[in-house]
């Protein structure tokens, strides 16, 4: 599992959308009349679709766009399970991965403007063990400046995941991986993906509430959202509410650990159908917990992301700091990608996307125009080490706005 949880953030500004690999691994559906109530764009955007889907092997997504402008649009692609005729509904539920790691940063900032914990605060204050945590503040933690080692980027610890994936993992165990590596570098003095900051925060939620994250997750954000196809499960539930497509990965963790691609070899193989991904549905995803084991579906994470990014979770000062936190990652060529407060910004549109073993998914609102973009997909990655929903989310901003922002693999490790 490459990069555990989420594709990391980090894109790249190109004008092609679909995949390379040429996989054609499971039944997907054959050209349909274009619908006459569906918005002028959906004709387009199904055929790149559905080229994507085809070339990357995927068995199963959902994708869902709210525009007031351009008008809405929902489609399903695919299968449930590899091999069967059952179609994938637009009610199914999807791990989401790193899209986790907003709400985990929702809640901290609750508790910052409850006045219980502050941004500017040293992350020993609340935990001690933590290497150079008096020079580390909360605000590092949530916006990946902390410099902290990603404990998903520990080879042991991805043969441990491959070797037992029905461990349940405590946030102590992961945090002494990171711990044991020396800094990326000083805090504040750079940006760099790491999982080990959400276990922290999600830690220190705990420590001010009192009670279980996934408790506070309903209290807090699904409750009174009406989010009632959306949880964190605990630490010891593996499986995933009804219905739901199973979730595939190519190769082992510790195989793509250095380069998400497969060898020439397999993707070949894969290519031909030769070689058919793994069913991971089942593994424990306990070893991302607080940065990206929640489970949702579409129409939840619409909601949520309109909330997320519009207001609605934080009061109107909190949410503005959050919004203006956001600061441009530099990527070579320059585009207009931005990471702060657990959120991140592609171009026009705020959310996240999130990959975990099984499963590659985006969400992400425009403030300005109102557009929503959710996509969920049933395969972490395809043989060639793209990421299918990340490269389907820049299909659809291409056919919104005119442009492609196409997350590339990365290392959130």
């Amino acid at each position: 599992m490459r990069r555990f949880g989420a594709s990391g953030v980090a894109l790249l500004l190109v004008a092609t959308v679909a995949g390379a690999c040429g996989q054609t691994i499971s039944q997907h559906e054959t050209p349909k009349q274009a619908d006459p109530a569906a918005p002028a764009y959906a004709a387009g955007l199904d055929t790149a679709l559905q080229t994507i889907i085809k070339d990357m092997g995927v068995p199963g997504a959902v994708v869902m766009i709210t525009s007031p402008e351009k008008g809405n649009w929902t489609k399903t692609f695919g299968t449930q399970a590899l091999g069967s005729r059952s179609p994938v509904t637009v009610d199914d539920h999807f791990r989401i991965g790193s899209n986790t790691k907003t709400m985990t940063g929702t809640v901290l900032l609750q508790l910052v403007q409850e006045g219980k914990i502050s941004l500017d605060d040293p992350v020993s204050k609340y935990q001690p063990e933590v290497p150079n945590g008096d020079n580390i503040t909360i605000a590092q933690v949530l916006s990946m400046r902390s410099g902290l080692y990603n404990y998903t980027a520990d080879e042991q610890f991805n043969a441990r995941v491959d070797s037992d994936p029905g461990y349940v993992w405590k946030p102590s165990e992961l945090l002494a991986i990171a711990f044991a590596k020396p800094p990326n570098f000083a805090p504040g003095a750079s940006w760099r993906y790491s999982n080990t900051n959400l276990i922290l925060a999600g830690l220190i939620v705990e420590q001010l509430t009192g009670i279980a994250l996934q408790d506070t997750f309903q209290q807090r954000i699904f409750g009174p959202l009406g989010l009632r196809q959306t949880l964190l499960p605990a630490p010891t539930q593996a499986d995933i509410p009804t219905p739901h497509p199973q979730g595939y990965m190519f190769g082992t963790n510790v195989a793509i650990l250095a380069d998400p691609a497969l060898p020439a070899a397999e993707q070949a193989a894969a290519a031909t159908g030769a070689l058919l991904p793994k069913d991971v549905t089942l593994n424990n995803p306990s070893w991302a917990w607080a940065a990206g084991a929640a489970i949702s579906t579409a129409a939840d994470l619409t909601r949520y992301a309109t909330a997320l990014v519009d207001g609605g979770l934080l009061d109107a000062k909190t949410q503005q700091t959050r919004m203006a936190s956001v600061q441009p990652i530099q990527v070579s060529d320059g585009a207009d990608i931005g990471y702060g407060l657990a959120l991140a910004r592609f171009g026009p549109l705020y959310g996240h996307d999130g990959q975990i073993p099984g499963y590659n998914t985006f969400m992400a609102h425009d403030p300005i125009r109102k557009d929503t973009v959710i996509v969920l997909t049933s395969l972490f990655a395809g043989a060639n080490g793209e990421q299918p929903a990340n490269q389907m989310a820049s299909a659809i901003i291409q056919a919104l706005y005119g442009r492609a922002l196409i997350p590339s693999p990365s290392p959130s490790r």
